[in-house]
């Protein structure tokens, strides 16, 4: 495969995934990691990917927000399992921290009915899922609402949190990293999901793999504050390397 070619390729698969990583695509394309830093390098420099650590993003998509339905319709079977997952890590009869995220909306779905938990959410979505569960006692968090992902933010919600200490936080994120930590395109929502990690006792990261790599505008947190991540076999070695090596838990389903 010639230059031009492989580079062509790698921006489709930027497109399409949301990111790519290095060590992925030298293994793909069997060339060297170095070749692949190149091919990034060029693409950077013709206005078509942004290059981040380990990797590149397609341009326009790393300030990128995907609304709900985009959200609830990308790697669906990924999450669904990811979601079936996190569903055995809910204690019995304690509390939880639910943030905002299709895939945390998914764990919500697939809560039974009579389970007898205690859920405090600031994401409009998932508590109106919850709202008719006889055995949950569910929380609001309210605020102002943002209307692309229907999340509480700002003063109020940063005060709610700040009043409790729930059992865990299963929390979402746009983009992770070793390096990089945990991101999104929203300062607001960055700061409503730090008072919820610093809301829990135990903080599980559910997130598909398309998200490995991709790096946001707002930091929220790094793998120091999380305890466990769910996600899918599509996460690259290395990744999960890294992430393990800063003492998180990884769990592929």
């Amino acid at each position: 495969m010639y230059a031009q070619e492989r580079r062509q390729e790698i921006l489709r698969l930027a497109r399409e995934a949301g990111s790519v990583d290095v060590l992925s695509l030298a293994d793909r394309f069997q060339v060297t990691a170095e070749t692949v830093r190149r091919d990034l390098t060029a693409l950077d420099r013709a206005g078509l990917v942004r290059r981040v650590h380990g990797g590149g993003i397609p341009v326009g998509r790393l300030d990128f927000e995907p609304d709900l339905t985009e959200r609830e319709a990308t790697a669906a079977a990924e999450k669904d399992r990811i979601a079936a997952a996190a569903l055995a890590r809910l204690p019995d009869g304690g509390s939880v921290v639910l943030d905002a995220g299709s895939t945390v909306a998914r764990l919500a779905t697939a809560i039974p009915v009579d389970l007898a938990l205690t859920v405090v959410t600031h994401a409009l979505p998932i508590a109106a899922r919850l709202a008719d569960h006889t055995g949950i006692d569910l929380h609001l968090v309210g605020g102002r609402v943002r209307h692309r992902t229907r999340a509480a933010v700002d003063a109020w919600a940063l005060r709610a949190y700040a009043e409790i200490r729930a059992d865990v936080a299963f929390l979402a994120t746009n983009g992770f990293s070793a390096r990089s930590g945990l991101t999104t395109p929203d300062l607001a929502e960055a700061a409503v999901k730090r008072a919820a990690i610093a809301a829990a006792r135990r903080v599980v990261l559910l997130a598909d793999s398309t998200k490995a790599g991709q790096e946001h505008f707002a930091r929220f947190g790094s793998f120091a504050d999380v305890d466990l991540l769910l996600t899918d076999t599509g996460l690259a070695p290395a990744h999960k390397a890294a992430i393990e090596a800063a003492g998180t838990e990884v769990v592929l389903v």
